[in-house]
């Protein structure tokens, strides 16, 4: 049986803390993570594990161990949209989207850099925020398990303008 069209409404909160250099966007929360209550829950995507990496430190499991990482080395972490109809976790099936008001956020935070957690991310905040804010956006590759053909190790590398970013006075 085929899966079907969900309008689904975004679960959680973003992580956004005043001290916060740099701005991590991914597309939607996949089924997993809507189920964890949390981004980046399924625990093929590497996420958590390449953020452990690229600050040297031990790998968060819990919300609150992932809430307080972001926190002290200042990231923020959001999504895209705020809304979709989604199959699944396939962000090759939003349709409808609705963006979530990324760049009010963006307007009260002087010299904050924003990254995109893959190529849909990006390619939806440049059609929805980007008018809005003037505020560009890097694409980094994809964490998502369905992006295989990016080691850790080359998930590190191309992922270091975020350590940069959030380092930087």
């Amino acid at each position: 049986m085929a899966e079907t069209y969900q309008n689904i409404i975004h679960p959680f909160a973003p992580v956004w803390d005043a001290q916060a250099r740099a701005l991590v966007l991914g597309t939607f929360p996949s089924v997993r993570s809507r189920e964890n209550a949390f981004y980046y829950g399924h625990p093929q995507n590497r996420f958590w594990r390449l953020l452990a990496t690229l600050y040297a430190q031990p790998e968060p499991t819990t919300i609150a161990e992932k809430t307080a990482f972001l926190i002290c080395q200042r990231i923020a972490l959001w999504d895209v949209l705020a809304s979709c109809d989604i199959v699944g976790s396939a962000d090759q099936t939003i349709r409808q989207p609705v963006p979530n008001d990324i760049a009010s956020r963006l307007a009260g935070s002087s010299g904050m850099q924003v990254f995109a957690n893959g190529q849909t991310a990006a390619a939806l905040y440049r059609r929805y925020i980007e008018p809005s804010c003037g505020v560009p956006i890097l694409t980094l590759p994809s964490t998502s398990p369905a992006n295989a053909a990016w080691s850790l190790s080359r998930l590190q590398d191309a992922w270091q303008p975020l350590r940069q970013a959030t380092l930087s006075p």
